[in-house]
């Protein structure tokens, strides 16, 4: 290839799509002043696209159960029912932690579990989710649900023989108001088949996604980096993310995705034969930073919002992201399990005040958001 690095990065800000080898050469530049060309690129596209304002939402997540069918090879979180440390909170636990939430100002509940064969009603799985979603709206109807991913969506049409879009349209009347856009991994089958080969494959990932804008319900993005996977098949992936947002845009459906999520990969507490490939316990910054910044150049105007884990890299991992290509620090969460017990070392909750915090240290303005990216005006009350 002999295209230059600078090439590419004028290619990237005057808004044409990179191509794949693009982002690769880009992804595998190793010199410092290579490096920092792409950070600064990714920063001043960021600036174009969306400004300088950091956004965050005030939220709360509740992983409902740990107990899972599946065995993901980098899963530190699943359980077998009755397995020491396994847990399926009860519909008035939920509500409770919900209503406290909004108390503490939350407008959004992010809520996604292991895929529970037991979490039925009368022996089918459908009910289950949508009576759990009602209970909430019936209590607290200015919440916004943002739950239930991909994986979770093929699970309970496998489970009653339904269609992907009975499921989803089922949800939305129940009151889901968007879909995390997790169980992505790396949208590649050759790393699926590694990571998580009970798991939806690629297509299903996206026709379910896909599927879901067409219903009118937004989702976000993501990639777990980080662990076995390519450079060549990180662009793959990032090629696939932009192909669906422009399907969805260009068929005019009424949703699309929201955000794109980077979820560097945490491997203190997996399996052992994941630890064994991957041979770190915590992700590399750098690393993640680089590939932050070529996400915010590979998708372009297609993909405005993009967003670090606080969870996965610490709030100063995050706030350094935000000079990458970033313009969201995330939520609150006021808890957190999945991350935590693979031994992450960011956290399970942060204040407004710490994110606040960590955006004015940039020298940006700060805004509240909701789940999405609509200026919430009310403003952080805490509760004293």
């Amino acid at each position: 290839m002999t295209t230059t690095v600078e090439t590419i990065l004028e290619r990237a800000l005057s808004g044409q799509d990179l191509q794949q080898d693009e982002g690769v050469w880009l992804l595998k530049q190793t010199s410092p002043e290579a490096i920092a060309q792409i950070r600064t690129a990714a920063d001043q596209l960021r600036q174009q696209l969306v400004g300088d304002t950091v956004t965050y939402v005030v939220n709360r997540n509740i992983n409902f159960t740990n107990i899972c069918e599946q065995h993901c090879s980098f899963c530190a979180f699943r359980r077998d029912q009755g397995e020491a440390g396994a847990f399926w909170l009860a519909v008035d636990q939920i509500l409770e932690k919900a209503a406290d939430a909004v108390d503490r100002g939350a407008t959004e509940i992010c809520m996604q579990g292991g895929l529970n064969p037991n979490a039925t009603i009368n022996g089918a799985s459908l009910p289950y989710y949508v009576k759990l979603v009602e209970s909430i709206k019936h209590q607290l109807p200015g919440l916004h649900l943002h739950a239930f991913s991909p994986q979770e969506v093929q699970f309970i049409a496998r489970q009653d023989g339904l269609t992907y879009a009975e499921v989803i349209a089922a949800l939305r009347e129940a009151g889901v108001g968007s879909m995390p856009g997790t169980a992505a991994e790396v949208l590649d089958d050759q790393v699926r088949r590694v990571l998580c080969p009970e798991k939806i494959d690629s297509a299903t990932w996206l026709e379910i996604v896909s599927t879901a804008h067409q219903l009118g319900v937004p989702t976000t993005s993501t990639m777990l980096s980080g662990h076995i996977e390519t450079p060549e098949q990180q662009i793959g992936h990032l090629e696939r993310l932009r192909s669906l947002q422009q399907h969805s845009l260009h068929q005019e459906y009424p949703a699309q995705i929201t955000e794109f999520i980077l979820l560097p990969f945490v491997g203190q507490e997996a399996p052992k034969p994941l630890q064994r490939r991957v041979r770190r316990d915590q992700p590399v910054l750098k690393d993640a930073l680089l590939l932050m910044a070529v996400a915010r150049l590979y998708l372009g105007r297609w993909i405005s919002n993009h967003q670090p884990s606080w969870v996965k890299l610490g709030l100063a991992g995050a706030t350094e992201a935000l000079r990458w290509g970033c313009n969201d620090i995330g939520g609150t969460l006021m808890e957190e399990h999945i991350t935590t017990m693979a031994g992450a070392q960011g956290g399970t909750c942060m204040t407004v005040e710490q994110l606040q915090a960590a955006i004015a240290s940039l020298g940006r303005p700060h805004q509240q958001r909701d789940t999405l990216y609509s200026k919430v005006d009310i403003g952080y009350q805490p509760v004293h």
